[in-house]
């Protein structure tokens, strides 16, 4: 859960912008109950960013509360044409998630010889405790790979998954394989 956006019309609130490659994690089903907003993301499991599409998902006593809080927030025609049209199918989602895991399978196991340890992360990216986050992060960036450390953990490193067998390979080169 993340800290409520707004406590005297939504007193909980969960981030689930990761949570389209594994929908049998989200709290969608529960959107209905009154004080619960689940905020989706659509880039990041669609691979479009730039698009600016989110969601609010709850009561409808709920989602105009929060819009009284944000205000205009226009959404462009594009931008709910390609929502909607990615979001109805259905055979790429589950294709998309099928692969998301097996790749996640594969980093960790690239990973493990290396020594790091796997905290947590996502179908869309994993979080390790390398020892030394700062002398890791170099290490990647010195090949071209970027990478996120927390100053208050640091040991944790988050990579997101390579993306094609180039990068993979520039992964296992700076990982001394």
């Amino acid at each position: 859960m993340i800290p409520p956006i707004c406590s005297r019309c939504c007193p909980a609130s969960a981030d689930e912008s990761f949570a389209d490659a594994t929908p049998d994690l989200s709290l969608a089903a529960q959107a209905g109950e009154p004080g619960l907003v689940i905020l989706r993301s659509f880039g990041k499991f669609y691979g479009l960013a730039g698009l600016r599409l989110g969601f609010a998902l709850g009561s409808a006593v709920d989602v105009a509360a929060l819009a009284a809080l944000a205000g205009p927030w226009p959404v462009s025609g594009a931008a709910i044409a390609i929502g909607r049209r990615a979001l109805c199918d259905r055979a790429w989602a589950a294709a998309t998630s099928s692969r998301l895991a097996r790749d996640a399978d594969r980093l960790d196991a690239l990973i493990r010889p290396a020594g790091w340890r796997l905290v947590g992360g996502t179908a869309l990216f994993r979080l390790y405790d390398t020892g030394d986050a700062e002398a890791a992060q170099r290490r990647l960036a010195e090949a071209q790979i970027w990478s996120r450390i927390f100053h208050e953990r640091p040991g944790w490193v988050r990579l997101g998954l390579p993306g094609d067998e180039a990068e993979w390979d520039r992964l296992a080169a700076a990982l001394g394989k």
